[in-house]
């Protein structure tokens, strides 16, 4: 589980929750919102969990989205263990980071040779 930031010509900031089983390769999750808060993410992985099941353990980095005291709640009521990368480590969550990385989100003002997370959300490679 990572979020993906990037910025809009306009300045203003988007956020994709990206989430990823490492071991099928299937990915459930790419929400892209303006904003992210722990209820954003809960409330997303609660609707995929649903339908495809809980997992036993969810591996991600250390975003003030993820270590919140709520988010950890929502996880021990589903009975999931939440671990995270080392602080500035993405080599511990390696794969999803690679993700990531794959559909061209570049550093803040990269427009050129990659593709655009707008441009991927009107062509419905999103699944939301």
């Amino acid at each position: 589980m990572d979020l993906v930031k990037d910025e809009l010509a306009t300045g203003k900031k988007l956020r994709v929750l990206t989430v990823a089983d490492t071991f099928s390769r299937y990915v459930p999750v790419l929400e892209m919102r303006f904003s992210h808060c722990w209820e954003d993410a809960a409330a997303t992985l609660d609707r995929v969990c649903r339908k495809s099941g809980y997992p036993k353990t969810i591996l991600g980095d250390q975003a003030s989205e993820f270590i919140s005291r709520d988010m950890d709640l929502w996880a021990y009521q589903c009975c999931v263990t939440l671990n995270f990368s080392r602080h500035r480590k993405p080599t511990d969550i390696a794969f999803i980071e690679a993700f990531n990385g794959g559909f061209g989100v570049g550093p803040p003002g990269n427009i050129h040779g990659s593709i655009s997370i707008c441009g991927l959300c009107c062509t419905n490679l999103f699944r939301t």
